[in-house]
């Protein structure tokens, strides 16, 4: 038996029970529809928020405007953002919370509890997680601001990166702190780089 294909059957299985989860119907009044992407192979992990609207329609992880900045930011292009077998996008919500006072809603706080450990557990392979947002951040780092997290990004390496919300309103935020672009988001590029496989490997 194939030992790569042997390793991702239990996953594979998980990732069956969260696309049938409805835990958080009654909630959602845009429907259940769990978007997120892992296999047991992945590299990096993309510890994210919840999908937004669009997201929800498409059923790809990051398929929005946000999707497109943060592939600037790492330098990812589409085909290796999309490849489980290297990345692996985990938002703290799996579905779409709908429409809250001022943007998205929150994440439901059913999803993270009943499937967050167990997923993590069978991303044996990553080397590097992008804590993107205050809601993944907080999960990982404790309670604290975005901007202080990412201002201290060195002191989260080599596990973990913290980073802004890749929406609209980040772009506001970079024109404000113009060494998010010139010192970070290189730094970013390379992590990003050390984290996957190489060619020959």
């Amino acid at each position: 038996m194939d030992m790569q294909h042997a390793s991702a059957k239990p996953i594979d299985r998980l990732l069956d029970e969260i696309a049938r989860c409805d835990a958080c119907s009654a909630q959602l009044s845009h429907g259940v529809r769990p978007v997120l992407q892992a296999s047991a192979t992945a590299r990096l992990l993309i510890a994210s928020q919840a999908p937004g609207s669009k997201v929800h329609k498409s059923g790809i992880p990051f398929s929005d405007r946000s999707g497109d900045r943060l592939r600037e930011w790492t330098g990812l292009s589409s085909d290796k953002f999309y490849d489980p077998a290297l990345v692996a996008i985990v938002p703290m919500g799996f579905c779409y919370p709908g429409r809250g006072q001022a943007g998205d809603a929150p994440p439901r706080p059913e999803c993270a509890p009943l499937w967050r450990d167990r997923l993590l557990s069978a991303l044996s392979a990553v080397r590097l997680t992008l804590l993107v947002g205050s809601y993944a951040q907080n999960a990982v780092l404790g309670l604290g601001t975005v901007g202080d997290r990412v201002r201290r990004y060195r002191d989260f390496l080599p596990h973990y990166f913290p980073l802004p919300h890749p929406s609209w309103r980040s772009q506001v935020w970079m024109r404000q702190n113009p060494w998010f672009e010139i010192e970070l988001l290189p730094e970013l590029r390379r992590c990003v780089t050390a984290a996957l496989p190489t060619d020959g490997e």
